[in-house]
């Protein structure tokens, strides 16, 4: 399809003499029949294809194709009062990169200060109150070997019900599945896949555990795209990965299979670590299989978004309306390899740490238990 695209561009403006020929119309209809990079792409060619490419039909027709969600004429209102088409896509087709992650030490990882008042602690005061959780919306869709599979959209926070309610202090956690948009038509908001959607056919859970070819499938099938929206600042960004990071088979059944999505956020003046990661899990459940009679079926049990701090702690409610904040000024890319890296990245990070912290707290335990002995032995030496 790209080299179709291209050899239409190319056979296009093969001559001035054949540019000055061809009307407007002409012209549009080439634009419209490509996707998203080439159309930038082409827009950089010549004037005509840069003034054409600047009509929103065009960048609508490409957000439909690739996010099914932009069909819905809310959505079509909220991407007209952020900027219109050119600029979301412009916003959300890059990825979310981040590769200011320290080499943290175990011993010098940054902990709050005593002495830090509660502004200090919790950020500047009179940014977060600028900062409501009415303001988000999330955009998400999913789709399986390119195909369509769930569209959703969630107005809004849920259970973030003022100032000093719950969600501001527990860790912050949107579940889509359990968040009913009654503008939705598939309230439950299950996703089911089968054998009519690409799944290959299993006879048995016990026949995939050896062969793993419906995991395969899934990921390398699944895409997942979860943007947000601030509809004050007007600004948005994608915040999934699109294509899985990693996941896990047979967990905690063995009818289950996990996996997680997800970018790397800055947290600057936020949090100690100054990074978290923006984790999305997506589980699947096998609900029937060829030796039951019935096609090869999976139905969704969770597709869920929360933060992560460098420590593997999740990150509350408060804290994490300044990341999403943040994060619609993030650096981006179209890079995937450069998202996967920073994420890679981060992980290592984490798990050095972790390493540190087992092997700190293994030495404090074996000073605890020598000198609870030499205690001992002390208390028997005098009173023997």
């Amino acid at each position: 399809m790209l080299f179709r695209s291209h050899m239409i561009i190319a056979m296009a403006i093969a001559s001035f003499a054949s540019i000055a020929s061809l009307n407007n119309d002409l012209f549009y209809d080439i634009l419209r029949r490509l996707h998203g990079p080439t159309l930038a792409s082409a827009a950089c060619t010549c004037a005509s294809f840069y003034s054409i490419s600047k009509e929103e039909s065009l960048w609508e027709n490409v957000c439909s194709s690739v996010w099914p969600s932009t069909n819905r004429e809310d959505i079509k209102s909220l991407i007209s009062l952020i900027g219109g088409f050119r600029k979301f896509y412009a916003d959300c087709f890059p990825l979310i990169v981040n590769k200011e992650i320290g080499d943290y030490q175990w011993n010098n990882y940054l902990k709050y200060p005593d002495n830090w008042t509660e502004a200090e602690h919790y950020g500047d005061m009179s940014e977060f109150e600028s900062i409501s959780p009415s303001d988000f919306v999330s955009i998400v869709d999913i789709k399986f070997r390119e195909k369509p599979i769930c569209s959703k959209v969630l107005w809004g926070i849920p259970n973030a019900n003022g100032y000093n309610g719950w969600f501001y202090n527990c860790p912050f956690r949107i579940d889509l599945l359990n968040c009913a948009d009654r503008d939705d038509d598939n309230n439950d908001g299950v996703v089911t896949l089968s054998v009519s959607d690409g799944l290959p056919p299993i006879t048995s859970i016990e026949r995939e555990k050896k062969d793993g070819r419906l995991w395969q499938e899934l990921r390398d099938g699944l895409l997942l795209s979860w943007i947000i929206v601030n509809k004050k600042i007007k600004q948005s960004a994608n915040l999934a990965s699109w294509s899985p990071l990693d996941g896990q088979r047979h967990w905690p059944t063995d009818k289950d299979f996990v996996l997680r999505f997800g970018s790397v956020l800055s947290a600057k003046d936020i949090l100690p670590s100054q990074v978290v990661q923006c984790i999305f899990i997506m589980k699947f459940r096998v609900v029937y299989t060829e030796e039951e009679g019935v096609q090869t079926t999976l139905k969704s049990t969770e597709l869920s978004m929360q933060f992560e701090d460098i420590e593997g702690s999740h990150v509350n409610g408060r804290n994490s309306l300044l990341i999403l904040k943040e994060a619609l000024s993030c650096q981006r890319s179209i890079n995937y390899n450069g998202v996967l890296e920073s994420c890679l990245m981060y992980s290592r990070v984490q798990n050095k740490l972790k390493e540190e912290k087992i092997k700190s707290e293994s030495r404090l335990d074996t000073l605890c238990i020598l000198s609870g002995i030499v205690a001992v032995m002390t208390f028997c030496y005098y009173f023997s």
